[in-house]
């Protein structure tokens, strides 16, 4: 083999070498992505989503910092309230990279920094808190450890976005003792339900029964309100037959006498209509009767008659 084919293979194989140098320092960063770039060992620059390539030799990608929003639940913490109970709380922390060069720079190990600054904040949380306090302020315990983590972490390039307690596991004779004041509430709560709706149905009856006797009252006082009207009706009626007979009776009466005076009746005949009038006044049942001083008279009458009657 010449001098010349020697170079040419040399060179070829440094072309492939140079080829396969250059390739391996494209990098393509995706959009969720940012990558720290270092060069000769110190910070260079971030690339951002795009086409890059490195200075092969020179510079490398020293961390690959995703911007995603990321989850972190930590195992359960043993806490001790202001009333010395000691519970187990575990807590879950949303949070978000917001410089990659703070993030790879900032603190060794990110994700335990946080975990341990989660549970000294914590338990400082809940040191000023007692049990029942604890059991009831969620939402006061996620607002100061977001306040408080968010804070510490903002040198660290991290938004801590949310923190949530997930579970609060009081010691087991503590739920146990909760377990029954919750039953005891809960019976509570059943029998003043209870006596509750027998009231209501108390009041709906009486109120059902006083509203009965109010409408048969009503009733009652309709009736003899038409009752009295109708009495009072019929009393009129009868008093205004009674009345219209007298009118009757009197203009009647007065028909005989203005009929009696048109006649001009004899002293005989008038005599003789007293005479019956006595008659009959004798066939009643009283026990004296009053004779007028002219009965003679009436007698001599009652003689002239049948004298009369035997001439014809």
């Amino acid at each position: 083999m010449s001098g010349i084919e020697v170079f040419l293979v040399v060179l070829a194989i440094i072309v492939f070498i140079g080829l396969l140098i250059f390739i391996g320092s494209i990098r393509i960063v995706r959009q969720t992505n940012k990558y720290v770039v270092e060069r000769l060992g110190a910070y260079h620059t971030t690339w951002t989503v795009g086409f890059h390539i490195l200075v092969p030799f020179i510079d490398r990608v020293t961390k690959i910092v995703t911007m995603k929003e990321q989850v972190k639940d930590f195992d359960p913490q043993p806490v001790i309230t202001k009333d010395n109970v000691t519970m187990q709380i575990d807590t879950v922390v949303f949070f978000t990279i917001t410089d990659a060069k703070l993030y790879a720079y900032g603190v060794e190990n990110p994700l335990a920094a946080i975990e341990n600054l989660s549970a000294t904040t914590l338990r400082n949380i809940i040191g000023d808190l007692d049990l029942d306090e604890t059991l009831t302020s969620r939402d006061i315990i996620n607002s100061k450890m977001r306040a408080t983590l968010d804070e510490a972490t903002d040198p660290w390039g991290i938004k801590v976005n949310r923190v949530e307690v997930k579970n609060i596991l009081p010691p087991k004779d503590i739920r146990d003792a909760m377990e029954r004041q919750m039953r005891a509430e809960r019976e509570r709560r059943e029998k003043i339900l209870l006596a509750e709706g027998e009231k209501k149905s108390a009041i709906l009856l009486a109120e059902g029964k006083k509203e009965s006797e109010i409408l048969n009252a009503e009733a009652d006082k309709k009736a003899a309100i038409m009752r009295a009207q109708g009495q009072a009706e019929s009393t009129l009626t009868i008093k205004r037959a009674e009345a219209d007979a007298l009118i009757m009776v009197k203009q009647a009466e007065a028909q005989g006498i203005e009929a009696i005076k048109k006649a001009s009746p004899s002293e005989a005949v008038l005599k003789i209509k007293q005479y019956e009038a006595m008659m009959k006044v004798s066939e009643g049942q009283a026990t004296k009767i009053i004779i007028p001083g002219d009965m003679q008279n009436i007698a001599s009458m009652a003689t002239a008659i049948k004298e009369v009657i035997k001439d014809k």
